[in-house]
């Protein structure tokens, strides 16, 4: 199968005939697609720059000027299955309602080379824009190769706002202070932090959360136990068992998602540790898994389903009028979920 033929990075955008007309991209938009609330000068102006600056309107203008629907793809990779699952339902459904198809297409290479190489797959005419789920929110191969094509894309969970970007996210550092206060507030003070993936923003912002809210109360983070993992069931169960090896483990267990939650409380089992009578664990996300285990997890509740199709609705105003929204980052809110896993210390 052929390769789509990549656009060019040199060629001019929207912005570019917006400048040269000396009219906002909005206007230009409404002439490209033959809107008719727009004066004459300003449409002779328009078309002038057009021609000077030989524009050629991006697919997603010709396709939703048309009618047709738009083509959007996702390009996902990420280790909780059960987080890609919550994912993929919210994007299709966004996709249902906005009236677009939605293409998939996975990358499970970390490589910058490879992602780049995944990346292009959404690049051509048929593809009017890609929706990044974390990791590849933060691939800087995969932004610039759809950048450099003239590619809109949005973000979930990016870490760091670029010119032009389009970004979805909650408050992963409030978040995580929460859920760490919630413990605080049942009387552990010897708390076990399981890292996320380092290669992703969000684990770095749970763990500073968790910082804050251990200094709040008095507390040093370096006197607890904090151990790596990688937001997969196997690397809690790695995580854990190496934190709970030692005569002096904690009382708490807070795992960055719900995997390692889940494999933390597994580990637990097979050392004949309670939860939450010998120890609390808790997790991040609120996935199907935390209420698949026993005992429900206490997590967080972060709306998977619902940051995607806001992504895939955001992408979709970018689209119709061809610049970036007023708002081109959504922060949407989170809920701490308390169930049987946590519970307060044996004496």
């Amino acid at each position: 199968m052929s390769r789509p033929t990549r656009r060019k990075s040199g060629s001019a955008t929207i912005q570019d005939v917006a400048r040269e007309a000396g009219v906002s991209a909005m206007t230009v938009s409404r002439v490209v697609n033959g809107g008719s609330q727009v004066r004459s000068e300003t449409r002779e102006a328009v078309l002038a720059a057009i021609e000077k600056l030989s524009y050629q309107p991006n697919s997603a203008a010709r396709t939703l000027a048309a009618g047709r629907a738009a083509q959007i793809g996702l390009l996902y990779s990420n280790p909780s299955a059960s987080y890609l699952s919550q994912f993929l339902i919210g994007a299709l459904e966004g996709a249902r309602l906005g009236g677009s198809h939605l293409l998939l297409q996975p990358c499970n290479d970390a490589s910058p080379t490879a992602q780049a190489e995944a990346a292009r797959h959404f690049v051509g005419p048929d593809i009017q824009g890609v929706i990044l789920p974390p990791p590849l929110s933060e691939s800087e191969a995969v932004k610039a190769e759809l950048t450099a094509a003239h590619v809109p894309w949005v973000a979930i969970a990016l870490g760091r706002m670029q010119p032009g970007a389009l970004n979805v996210r909650i408050d992963d550092q409030a978040a995580a202070a929460t859920m760490t206060r919630h413990l605080l507030e049942l009387g552990h003070r010897r708390i076990g932090f399981i890292k996320g993936h380092p290669n992703q923003i969000a684990s770095a912002e749970r763990y500073r959360g968790f910082v804050a809210a251990l200094a709040d109360a008095g507390l040093d983070a370096k006197a607890m136990p904090v151990e790596q993992g990688y937001f997969s069931y196997d690397s809690g169960l790695e995580a854990a068992g190496r934190m709970l090896a030692g005569a002096d483990r904690p009382t708490a267990i807070f795992a960055s998602n719900d995997d390692m939650a889940a494999a933390a409380v597994g580990v637990a089992n097979r050392l004949g540790l309670k939860v939450p009578q010998d120890l609390s664990i808790v997790g991040f996300d609120d996935t199907q898994l935390a209420t698949s285990i026993w005992p429900q997890l206490t997590t967080i509740r972060q709306p998977i389903a619902e940051m995607a199709r806001s992504a895939v609705a955001l992408l979709q105003e970018r689209l119709r009028t061809g610049e970036t929204p007023d708002e081109p980052e959504l922060v949407l809110p989170y809920q701490l979920i308390v169930r049987g896993s946590s519970g307060p210390p044996t004496a």
